[in-house]
Protein backbone atom coordinates (compact mmCIF):
# COMPACT_ATOMS: atom_id res chain seq x y z
CA UNK A 1 0.00 0.00 0.00
CA UNK A 2 2.86 2.32 -0.47
CA UNK A 3 0.95 4.63 -3.28
CA UNK A 4 -1.96 5.14 -1.03
CA UNK A 5 -2.87 8.75 -0.77
CA UNK A 6 -6.41 8.58 0.67
CA UNK A 7 -7.88 6.91 2.96
CA UNK A 8 -11.65 6.59 2.96
CA UNK A 9 -13.45 5.34 6.29
CA UNK A 10 -17.12 3.92 6.40
CA UNK A 11 -18.66 5.54 9.36
CA UNK A 12 -21.17 3.18 11.17
CA UNK A 13 -19.47 0.53 12.97
CA UNK A 14 -16.18 2.05 11.72
CA UNK A 15 -15.67 5.51 13.01
CA UNK A 16 -18.42 5.56 15.82
CA UNK A 17 -20.24 2.99 17.91
CA UNK A 18 -23.54 3.50 16.38
CA UNK A 19 -24.59 -0.34 16.04
CA UNK A 20 -26.75 -0.34 18.88
CA UNK A 21 -28.54 2.46 18.07
CA UNK A 22 -29.15 1.56 14.59
CA UNK A 23 -30.42 -1.84 15.68
CA UNK A 24 -32.78 -0.44 18.28
CA UNK A 25 -34.25 2.05 15.55
CA UNK A 26 -34.49 -0.97 13.16
CA UNK A 27 -36.78 -3.04 15.20
CA UNK A 28 -38.88 0.20 17.05
CA UNK A 29 -39.81 1.49 13.38
CA UNK A 30 -40.17 -2.24 12.40
CA UNK A 31 -42.95 -2.42 15.66
CA UNK A 32 -44.17 0.83 14.98
CA UNK A 33 -45.56 -0.80 11.28
CA UNK A 34 -46.66 -3.84 12.15
CA UNK A 35 -43.58 -5.44 10.82
CA UNK A 36 -41.82 -8.87 12.50
CA UNK A 37 -39.58 -7.56 14.13
CA UNK A 38 -36.03 -8.67 13.49
CA UNK A 39 -33.76 -9.95 15.22
CA UNK A 40 -30.66 -8.01 16.94
CA UNK A 41 -28.54 -10.13 14.55
CA UNK A 42 -30.26 -9.77 11.48
CA UNK A 43 -30.69 -6.43 12.09
CA UNK A 44 -27.29 -5.87 12.77
CA UNK A 45 -26.39 -7.63 9.87
CA UNK A 46 -27.88 -5.15 7.12
CA UNK A 47 -25.67 -1.82 8.85
CA UNK A 48 -23.75 -0.43 5.79
CA UNK A 49 -26.27 -0.81 3.26
CA UNK A 50 -28.84 2.07 2.25
CA UNK A 51 -32.14 2.10 4.26
CA UNK A 52 -34.07 0.88 0.88
CA UNK A 53 -31.66 -2.46 0.37
CA UNK A 54 -31.67 -2.50 3.56
CA UNK A 55 -35.39 -3.24 4.81
CA UNK A 56 -35.76 -4.70 1.46
CA UNK A 57 -33.54 -7.77 2.85
CA UNK A 58 -35.47 -7.63 6.37
CA UNK A 59 -38.26 -7.45 4.49
CA UNK A 60 -38.27 -9.40 1.30
CA UNK A 61 -41.81 -9.45 0.67
CA UNK A 62 -42.45 -5.90 1.20
CA UNK A 63 -43.46 -3.53 -0.96
CA UNK A 64 -41.27 0.07 -1.78
CA UNK A 65 -44.15 2.12 0.01
CA UNK A 66 -43.89 -0.10 3.18
CA UNK A 67 -39.84 0.60 2.77
CA UNK A 68 -40.72 4.09 2.23
CA UNK A 69 -42.71 4.41 5.41
CA UNK A 70 -40.26 2.07 7.50
CA UNK A 71 -37.57 4.38 6.29
CA UNK A 72 -39.40 7.49 7.82
CA UNK A 73 -39.98 5.77 10.83
CA UNK A 74 -36.27 4.37 11.26
CA UNK A 75 -35.37 8.21 10.71
CA UNK A 76 -37.85 9.80 13.24
CA UNK A 77 -36.57 7.16 15.56
CA UNK A 78 -33.08 7.37 15.25
CA UNK A 79 -33.03 10.97 15.75
CA UNK A 80 -35.55 11.90 18.08
CA UNK A 81 -36.61 8.88 19.88
CA UNK A 82 -33.71 6.31 20.79
CA UNK A 83 -31.30 7.70 23.18
CA UNK A 84 -28.21 5.17 22.78
CA UNK A 85 -24.98 6.86 23.36
CA UNK A 86 -23.01 6.65 19.66
CA UNK A 87 -19.76 7.74 20.75
CA UNK A 88 -16.62 7.82 18.55
CA UNK A 89 -14.89 4.40 18.78
CA UNK A 90 -11.27 5.34 21.00
CA UNK A 91 -8.39 6.86 19.08
CA UNK A 92 -10.65 7.44 16.22
CA UNK A 93 -10.04 11.72 16.63
CA UNK A 94 -5.76 10.74 16.91
CA UNK A 95 -5.72 8.46 14.12
CA UNK A 96 -7.13 11.29 12.22
CA UNK A 97 -4.66 13.78 13.54
CA UNK A 98 -1.94 11.46 12.81
CA UNK A 99 -2.56 10.06 9.09
CA UNK A 100 -2.99 14.16 8.24
CA UNK A 101 0.12 14.96 9.51
CA UNK A 102 1.99 11.61 7.67
CA UNK A 103 0.63 13.37 4.47
CA UNK A 104 -2.86 11.39 3.91
CA UNK A 105 -6.11 12.64 2.14
CA UNK A 106 -8.87 11.26 4.88
CA UNK A 107 -12.89 10.68 3.34
CA UNK A 108 -16.02 9.21 3.91
CA UNK A 109 -18.14 6.62 2.37
CA UNK A 110 -21.19 5.63 4.33
CA UNK A 111 -24.62 4.39 4.35
CA UNK A 112 -25.49 7.46 5.94
CA UNK A 113 -27.19 10.09 3.97
CA UNK A 114 -25.87 13.09 3.84
CA UNK A 115 -27.96 15.12 6.37
CA UNK A 116 -27.09 12.45 9.09
CA UNK A 117 -22.96 12.03 7.72
CA UNK A 118 -23.05 16.20 8.18
CA UNK A 119 -24.97 16.14 11.89
CA UNK A 120 -22.42 13.75 12.81
CA UNK A 121 -19.23 15.94 11.47
CA UNK A 122 -21.06 18.77 13.80
CA UNK A 123 -21.63 17.10 16.39
CA UNK A 124 -18.25 15.32 16.85
CA UNK A 125 -16.30 18.22 15.82
CA UNK A 126 -14.47 15.90 13.29
CA UNK A 127 -15.62 17.30 9.26
CA UNK A 128 -12.51 19.16 9.04
CA UNK A 129 -10.57 16.02 8.91
CA UNK A 130 -12.23 14.92 5.82
CA UNK A 131 -11.26 16.19 1.74
CA UNK A 132 -14.48 14.58 0.50
CA UNK A 133 -16.91 12.34 1.55
CA UNK A 134 -19.95 10.12 -0.40
CA UNK A 135 -23.33 9.10 1.49
CA UNK A 136 -26.08 6.92 0.48
CA UNK A 137 -28.30 9.54 -0.84
CA UNK A 138 -25.34 10.56 -3.43
CA UNK A 139 -24.50 6.63 -4.62
CA UNK A 140 -25.56 3.47 -5.27
CA UNK A 141 -25.51 1.82 -2.16
CA UNK A 142 -22.55 -0.66 -0.76
CA UNK A 143 -21.66 -3.17 -1.88
CA UNK A 144 -21.68 -1.53 -5.26
CA UNK A 145 -18.53 0.69 -5.45
CA UNK A 146 -20.11 3.90 -7.15
CA UNK A 147 -19.38 5.56 -3.73
CA UNK A 148 -15.44 5.10 -4.23
CA UNK A 149 -15.25 5.89 -7.82
CA UNK A 150 -16.95 9.16 -7.06
CA UNK A 151 -13.89 9.68 -4.53
CA UNK A 152 -11.21 8.86 -6.72
CA UNK A 153 -12.62 10.65 -9.71
CA UNK A 154 -13.37 14.07 -7.40
CA UNK A 155 -9.59 13.43 -6.37
CA UNK A 156 -8.42 12.56 -9.67
CA UNK A 157 -6.63 9.13 -8.53
CA UNK A 158 -6.64 5.43 -8.78
CA UNK A 159 -8.03 2.39 -7.01
CA UNK A 160 -4.50 1.66 -5.84
CA UNK A 161 -4.34 5.08 -4.55
CA UNK A 162 -6.88 4.47 -1.90
CA UNK A 163 -7.70 2.39 0.84
CA UNK A 164 -11.03 1.60 2.01
CA UNK A 165 -11.56 1.17 6.27
CA UNK A 166 -14.46 -1.17 7.05
CA UNK A 167 -16.33 -2.72 9.86
CA UNK A 168 -18.51 -4.55 7.33
CA UNK A 169 -18.34 -6.90 4.56
CA UNK A 170 -19.99 -4.73 2.14
CA UNK A 171 -17.22 -1.98 2.82
CA UNK A 172 -14.65 -4.74 1.57
CA UNK A 173 -16.65 -6.51 -1.04
CA UNK A 174 -17.07 -2.75 -2.22
CA UNK A 175 -13.60 -2.04 -2.19
CA UNK A 176 -12.10 -5.60 -3.75
CA UNK A 177 -14.60 -5.01 -6.77
CA UNK A 178 -12.39 -2.55 -8.33
CA UNK A 179 -8.92 -3.66 -7.05
CA UNK A 180 -8.90 -0.94 -4.53
CA UNK A 181 -6.66 -2.03 -1.37
CA UNK A 182 -8.93 -2.74 2.08
CA UNK A 183 -8.82 -3.12 5.57
CA UNK A 184 -11.29 -4.82 7.83
CA UNK A 185 -12.31 -3.68 11.07
CA UNK A 186 -13.46 -6.33 13.81
CA UNK A 187 -14.74 -4.07 15.95
CA UNK A 188 -18.11 -3.49 14.10
CA UNK A 189 -20.61 -5.55 12.50
CA UNK A 190 -18.22 -8.25 10.97
CA UNK A 191 -14.98 -10.22 11.40
CA UNK A 192 -12.60 -12.21 10.15
CA UNK A 193 -14.68 -14.97 8.62
CA UNK A 194 -16.85 -12.55 6.83
CA UNK A 195 -13.87 -10.45 5.59
CA UNK A 196 -12.31 -13.28 3.83
CA UNK A 197 -13.95 -13.81 0.73
CA UNK A 198 -12.50 -9.94 -0.22
CA UNK A 199 -9.02 -10.53 0.47
CA UNK A 200 -8.46 -7.74 2.91
CA UNK A 201 -5.02 -6.42 3.15
CA UNK A 202 -5.31 -6.60 7.02
CA UNK A 203 -7.73 -7.32 9.61
CA UNK A 204 -7.26 -4.71 12.60
CA UNK A 205 -9.01 -4.59 16.33
CA UNK A 206 -9.31 -1.21 16.32
CA UNK A 207 -8.35 2.38 15.11
CA UNK A 208 -5.05 3.04 16.91
CA UNK A 209 -3.95 0.01 14.72
CA UNK A 210 -3.86 2.14 11.38
CA UNK A 211 -1.53 3.58 12.83
CA UNK A 212 1.33 0.80 12.71
CA UNK A 213 0.38 0.08 8.96
CA UNK A 214 0.06 3.41 7.55
CA UNK A 215 3.06 4.90 7.92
Amino acid sequence: MQDVKVVIFDWDGTVMDSIGKIVNSVRIAAERLSLPVPTEHAAKQIIGLSLDPAFKTLFPDSSATEREMMSEHYKDVYSNVDRTPTPLFDGAEHVFSSLRQRGYQLAVATGKARRGLDRMFAETKTGHHFVTSRCSDEAQSKPHPQMLEHILTELQLTPQQAVMIGDSRYDLMMAHSIGMPRIGVTHGVHGHPEFAPFAPNAVIDNLPALLNILR
